[in-house]
């Protein structure tokens, strides 16, 4: 499908219920203030019911809302309240653009408005990690992809959630004006042109509570070992217990395997040495029980989705910085 990008209209929807940060990054990006951009640049337009209250902000959409089928794009920011339905107008805006071959791009949540309106049947999709199961099981026919940053499936482009809007929008204006005006904005809201990877290198397996359960020692204990080669078995004997039973217990508190687990806290603790050491891969591969450099940059890619390298140079916080 070829769009005509020059001077195209964007059309933002705005509607009591939306998510106030990834409305403001699409204004920012395809707003029409920008400096040492090509000219003409996206028309920006903000449609909507009438005064709408977007977390504590009050906004005034320029155009009712059935003016976002005339645009050439149309983006839907993420949607706050999941078991409200969006407003049927809305639903229908976005078909109508769709069916006229309007480019649909969702943000965060926005992914279930362009669900709800059927336009992710049978396409890659994604969301924000948290809501990603959701989205999968109140929509079957769509086929989710929760640990990518965004997804283009040409006409309809989904991002994951929060800062991943940033990365589509930015993915948006390479397509239609190319690298070098993309790193251009990129530079002016001081953000990276282009991220590797995907949600993964942001999402970290939370431990179980502490409290009154069979893991509550066994968890800070291994822990404390993560540089030791250990194995299900040492786990089941320092919990008193067998492995199956260990692995059943696992399963119920942290919603994996023992292994898996472990392995999840070792990448952990590699992702943290990354960001605030220098120290080498192979000194962090020791320091995490993954014994070798080779070990540690198989699983960090597979885990997380980027080299160890490529992770130190997008997070690394400098001596002395506050986290």
């Amino acid at each position: 499908m070829t769009i005509e990008t020059r001077g195209m209209t964007v059309a933002v929807a705005a509607t009591d219920g939306m998510l106030p940060f990834e409305f403001s990054l699409a204004c920012e990006v395809f707003g029409d203030d920008a400096a040492n951009l090509p000219d003409p640049w996206y028309r920006l337009v903000l449609c909507g019911p009438g005064p709408v209250r977007l977390g504590r902000f009050l906004v005034e959409p320029e155009q009712e809302t059935h003016h976002l089928a005339r645009a050439d794009m149309v983006i839907v920011p993420g949607w706050a309240d999941l078991d409200r339905e969006p407003p049927a107008a809305l639903v229908a805006a976005v078909c109508a653009a769709h069916a006229r071959g309007a480019r649909v791009v969702s943000l965060c949540t926005g992914a279930f408005v362009l669900a709800s309106a059927g336009l992710l049947n049978g396409r890659r999709a994604t969301t924000h990690w948290a809501h990603a199961g959701e989205l999968a099981a109140r929509y079957p026919a769509v086929m989710v992809e929760p640990d990518v940053l965004y997804v283009d499936s040409g006409s309809v482009l989904t991002s994951a959630g929060k800062a991943a809007a940033m990365d589509l929008c930015l993915h948006v204006v390479r397509l239609d004006h190319g690298a070098r005006v993309a790193n251009t904005i990129a530079r002016r809201l001081v953000v990276p042109p282009q991220r590797d990877g995907g949600q993964a290198q942001f999402v970290m397996t939370p431990l179980p509570e502490p409290g009154n359960h069979p893991l509550a020692e066994l968890i800070p204990w291994a822990m404390e070992r993560l540089d030791q080669p250990l194995s299900v078995e040492d786990l089941a004997r320092r919990a008193g217990m067998s492995s199956r039973h260990l692995a059943r217990h696992f399963q119920a508190m942290t919603g994996t395997t023992p292994l898996r687990w472990l392995l999840t806290q070792r990448i952990r603790r590699a992702q943290e040495l990354l960001e605030t050491t220098d120290d080498t891969i192979d000194v962090i591969a020791a320091s995490t029980g993954m014994g070798t450099a080779t070990t540690l940059r198989r699983h960090f890619q597979r885990t997380v989705g980027v080299p160890p390298d490529a992770y130190r140079r997008t997070f690394r916080i400098a001596p002395g910085a506050g986290r």
